[in-house]
């Protein structure tokens, strides 16, 4: 097993990667606050992992709360579940709310833990990589507006987060893909040499390879952990983690939550950010291909919906979570490995951008 540490002062916590960790209840137990615990989790997880699962809380009251799978319901109505199991329940505010899935139950879950009784205990168990990779890491938690998505959520962090590499062995193909997405992000944006790794190392990672698997978690994880230590509300620094996310965002708003699956449209708005650098002179036509080649190797879209406008886009990234003041603020990259976060781009490039023809069909 391999630990890293999230350091914010007294609201530090650990990560926890290795294999065979659902089955270690006394990881778990140490992060347990009370003898409350409400587990939730979706349709798709619970088969697989909820019944193994909760023989490891024995002596502990333990709610249920099984939603709906998928980005679509990822909103008010479905969040709602969560509250009526805790309420019904008589949970107080020593409950620990246990996340076990993949993006969608993380960020709900952590939501619904920072607003009931004004803020409990959390932990993440993600089950899918790209929220072993990404969402269940740094605190983010909330749910989708049909007008934007995560437009309603709370920075509120976990108590722990335990990634088993087991359970992406359940996970098929295409999520794999998606969160090898976020994955490529992190060399992209900070790490030049992971960068090459990633390239020299895709097929092990796409075969889920375990040391490769690992390596590729822990140093995402580390990646993430670093940032979100010096920027944990994303008043700067952070923003950068969010390449390829306005225009990926607005992908999955305008196709319908879940069409697209997020790492998807990550992939398709890296490509993206990745030529609207280039056009801004900032990277050269070879890193952008060697780039493009690598999200492609992952077998990830490198294109748009051939149904969205550069009018569709525009709108939609206007209510992105990065416009200050009215201003849209973007995340490019001057070289691969460094991004920056900014709204100093030329507007005639960006329409350029949403108007090229990318290098092949789109989902």
């Amino acid at each position: 097993m391999q630990q890293l540490t999230v350091e914010l002062a007294d609201r530090s916590y650990p990560i926890y990667i290795g294999s065979g960790l659902l089955d270690q209840p006394g990881l778990l137990g140490s992060h347990l606050s009370g003898k409350q615990v409400c587990v939730v989790t979706d349709d798709t997880v619970a088969p697989l992992y909820l019944a193994r699962f909760l023989g490891s809380l024995a002596g502990y009251q333990v709610e249920q709360v099984v939603l709906p799978t998928g980005e679509a319901f990822k909103n008010w109505s479905t969040l709602q579940q969560i509250f009526d199991g805790l309420l019904a329940a008589r949970h107080d505010r020593g409950t620990t709310l246990i996340a076990l899935g993949g993006g969608v139950i993380g960020d709900m879950t952590g939501f619904a833990a920072a607003c009931y009784q004004r803020g409990v205990n959390f932990v993440q168990i993600p089950t899918t990589l790209l929220s072993q990779v990404d969402s269940s890491v740094g605190g983010k938690t909330g749910i989708n507006h049909p007008a934007g998505k995560n437009m309603i959520g709370a920075f509120y962090q976990p108590q722990a987060v335990i990634i088993d590499t087991d359970s992406l062995h359940t996970l098929p193909e295409r999520e794999i893909s998606a969160g090898l997405a976020e994955i490529i992000k992190y060399g992209l944006i900070r790490d030049r040499a992971f960068l090459d790794w990633l390239e020299a190392n895709m097929s092990a990672l796409r075969a889920l390879e375990p040391s490769a698997i690992t390596e590729a978690i822990a140093r995402s994880c580390a990646i993430k952990a670093d940032v979100v230590a010096v920027d944990e509300r994303e008043g700067g620094l952070r923003a950068i983690l969010n390449l390829g996310h306005t225009f990926g965002h607005a992908i999955e708003a305008h196709q319908g939550y879940g069409r697209w699956l997020h790492g998807e449209a990550v992939g398709a708005g890296m490509v993206m950010a990745l030529e609207l650098s280039r056009r801004s002179g900032w990277l050269s036509q070879s890193d952008y291909d060697h780039a493009v080649k690598i999200i492609r190797s992952a077998g990830l879209p490198v294109a748009p919906p051939d149904n969205m406008t550069a009018d569709d886009f525009m709108r939609l990234m206007a209510v992105d979570k990065k416009v200050v003041g009215g201003q849209l603020r973007l995340v490019l990259l001057r070289q691969l490995g460094e991004a920056v976060v900014t709204a100093d781009f030329d507007v005639a490039a960006l329409q350029a951008t949403l108007h090229s023809e990318y290098p092949s069909e789109p989902l």
